[in-house]
């Protein structure tokens, strides 16, 4: 079963909370996880996603939505729930897959198999965006800015965003001419430069997104 919640304005808490998995777990969840992607835009690399469940008495400091924390804050945050979530899975869908679809198609997917990676069952899974992920073995809700509502979702897109990039400075390091580590694969002035100097790169560049399938 697929379920999506859009807040209003006015319900967006300032951070992040428990509060949507408290009333879960009233219910009779034991094991809620968030999910998360990190990567929908680039022209290059993999679209990464996280599933996170936390322990209701142990949530890391410092969870947000990872686009609104600087990458010290992110890092730190990163490390947090790493020592301190109950679990965590994670999946990264190559630039193939993603051209083999469509980023939306891919991103769900990616969220699907981080939530199946997970070393424990979840009986409920919470979805940043619009939309459930297909194929879940339980119930999901898609949560409209859950990043920015949810802690256990905000946690899953600190560790996508904070592996991804990681991913992207390991490939600028392979192929320096791109300067991956700097933009991770956005469409920058560097970027695009260096496209027109060198070309796109198989299995790294999203052959399907413009302006690389206008080559």
């Amino acid at each position: 079963m697929a379920r999506s919640d859009s807040p209003t304005l006015f319900d967006l808490p300032l951070k992040p909370d428990f509060t949507v998995e408290a009333r879960l777990m009233g219910k009779g969840c034991r094991a809620v996880a968030g999910t998360d992607e990190a990567g929908r835009g680039p022209l290059a690399g993999p679209v990464v996603a996280a599933a996170v469940i936390l322990y209701p008495e142990r949530i890391p400091p410092g969870l947000d939505d990872s686009k609104r924390m600087d990458k010290r804050a992110r890092e730190v945050a990163f490390e947090l729930s790493l020592a301190q979530a109950r679990a965590i899975g994670l999946c990264s869908m190559p630039a193939e897959a993603i051209d083999a679809t469509d980023i939306r198609k891919a991103s769900l997917e990616a969220m699907r198999r981080a939530v199946a990676a997970l070393p424990l069952p979840s009986d409920h899974v919470l979805a940043d965006g619009r939309d459930v992920p297909p194929g879940l073995a339980c119930v999901g809700t898609a949560l409209i800015k859950g990043d920015q509502r949810s802690v256990s979702i905000a946690a899953a897109s600190i560790v996508a965003k904070v592996m991804r990039d990681r991913m992207m400075e390991t490939a600028g390091m392979v192929r320096s001419a791109y300067g991956f580590e700097a933009h991770a694969g956005y469409g920058t002035a560097r970027h695009l430069a260096a496209l027109g100097t060198h070309g796109p790169i198989q299995r790294l560049h999203r052959f399907s997104f413009a302006p690389i399938r206008l080559r």
